[in-house]
């Protein structure tokens, strides 16, 4: 290339090389707004949740809170109702979140098999119920029959196994090299000793892809209180939240303030922003602890090695 052709493209490259840049920039701000349009709501929750409510109700609060207090979140530990359903949440969360993944990982331990009998069978089968289903009554009807209706396992036993998650551990069982099981044969170990001896520890990126899915789920799951639960005693804070701001006296829906907590610095509005900033922080402070997990388990499939 002769110096004149240079000189008469170089000026051409100069605006591609500005237009790659305003593009950038322009994604950049993009960016900057999608992310305050996602956790401003997130912030001024908590910000409300911190203000006196009588001051709150002038208006005029966005960025920080202008009278502190910390009354409403004593409120909330302090009202039984709200306690009793975290400890309903947090039994469900745990007790579902580990029996589903142990059970569901076991059955696809089995389907990563090729040469199980009716493995073609069994696919097809689990494939069909990730598009098709019953419909609502007659999932309750199935409920209601079986004597899970307005019991604490009406959360448990429906989500031991879920197809979709099988998927995803069948991905990845088979690509754990077959030589570990083989060696375990050959001394003598059975399949289910393989299974929890073997394939569970070094299958660690699946599980914790898999328990945060389920996990996050259970605790944010309102719809199986409602439906299937009747006893107050058995609902899980979820649906004390829903019920509470569905409601029509949702001001009685919450039990009197504690001693020394007056009207003015809290009422309905003030500990239910409280009880849904409570709610959602568990999750927040776990995710940061199994996201090099979930970014590796959400992958599996994707590449080899």
């Amino acid at each position: 290339m002769s110096a004149m052709t240079y000189y008469q493209h170089k000026p051409s490259l100069h605006r591609q090389i500005m237009r790659a840049k305003i593009g950038e920039r322009a994604l950049e701000l993009f960016m900057v707004l999608i992310c305050f349009v996602t956790l401003y709501p997130i912030w001024y929750t908590v910000v409300v949740s911190l203000n006196e409510s009588a001051d709150t109700m002038l208006g005029g609060i966005y960025w920080w809170p202008r009278k502190f207090t910390l009354d409403s979140y004593k409120a909330v530990f302090m009202d039984k109702n709200i306690v009793k359903a975290f400890n309903i949440t947090i039994w469900r969360t745990l007790i579902a979140t580990i029996g589903s993944v142990f059970f569901t990982s076991m059955v696809a331990y089995a389907f990563s098999k090729r040469y199980l009998m009716g493995h073609k069978v069994y696919m097809m089968l689990g494939t069909i119920t990730m598009f098709f289903g019953g419909g609502l009554i007659p999932y309750f009807i199935l409920i209601k029959s079986i004597g899970l209706y307005d019991t604490f396992w009406v959360y448990v036993i429906p989500g031991l196994f879920n197809f979709w998650n099988a998927l995803i551990f069948i991905s990845f069982f088979r690509e754990i090299p077959a030589a570990l099981e083989e060696s375990a044969h050959i001394d003598g170990a059975n399949d289910f000793t393989i299974f929890l001896k073997i394939i569970i520890p070094v299958s660690t990126p699946v599980l914790a892809t898999i328990a945060l899915f389920v996990g996050v789920w259970n605790w944010n799951d309102y719809f199986m209180g409602v439906i299937f639960v009747n006893n107050p005693d058995l609902q899980p804070i979820q649906t004390f939240l829903y019920r509470v701001i569905a409601s029509a006296t949702a001001s009685r829906a919450v039990v009197a303030m504690p001693v020394g907590i007056s009207g003015g610095q809290v009422n309905s509005q003030s500990v239910q922003l409280a009880t849904m900033v409570v709610t959602t922080a568990p999750i927040i402070v776990i995710y940061p602890f199994l996201q090099k997990y979930f970014v590796k388990g959400i992958m599996i499939g994707s590449i080899k090695g």
